[in-house]
């Protein structure tokens, strides 16, 4: 499997690494089906992310989306965050063998989970694109609970 030197190069010195202990959002999601985890935190400040980190468990490809996820958000509005897509954060790495692309799109939900907690942090209703989440969550919630709360 040939990777792109710049996904070399977040695989082998990853920015952003770190929990942020008073994160405004935290995002976490996994593939069951290979094991990667992600763990993605934001920091916000007048609606700017003004910090991203994050603790992944997984494969280098893995390693290197969520390093580069936390570099594309950095200094962007809530909105501008939410417009990163997979695709984006693949393009930026110079791209990833087909069979790693599931990587990136952790990279995006985990950050999609993450504003998503920020939100429900501030009181706010969630905007459209991130409803599925609140789908998402309310479902898992229920799998690893049960109904009868």
């Amino acid at each position: 499997m040939e990777y792109s030197q710049k996904v070399m190069e977040h695989f082998r010195n990853p920015h952003n690494v770190g929990e942020i202990p008073d994160a405004d959002g935290v995002g976490k999601v996994g593939n069951p089906t290979c094991g990667d985890i992600m763990n993605l935190y934001i920091k916000v400040k007048d609606g700017i992310i003004t910090d991203a980190k994050f603790k992944t468990f997984g494969c280098g490809a893995a390693i290197a989306t969520s390093s580069m996820v936390t570099d594309l958000v950095k200094g962007k509005t809530i909105e501008e965050a939410l417009e990163v897509s997979n695709r984006a954060v693949a393009e930026a790495l110079g791209g990833l063998p087909p069979i790693k692309m599931h990587c990136s799109v952790l990279a995006e939900e985990a950050l999609q989970s993450a504003i998503a907690d920020y939100y429900r942090r501030q009181g706010l209703e969630l905007p459209e694109q991130l409803r599925h989440i609140q789908k998402h969550d309310e479902d898992l919630h229920e799998k690893v609970h049960g109904s009868g709360e």
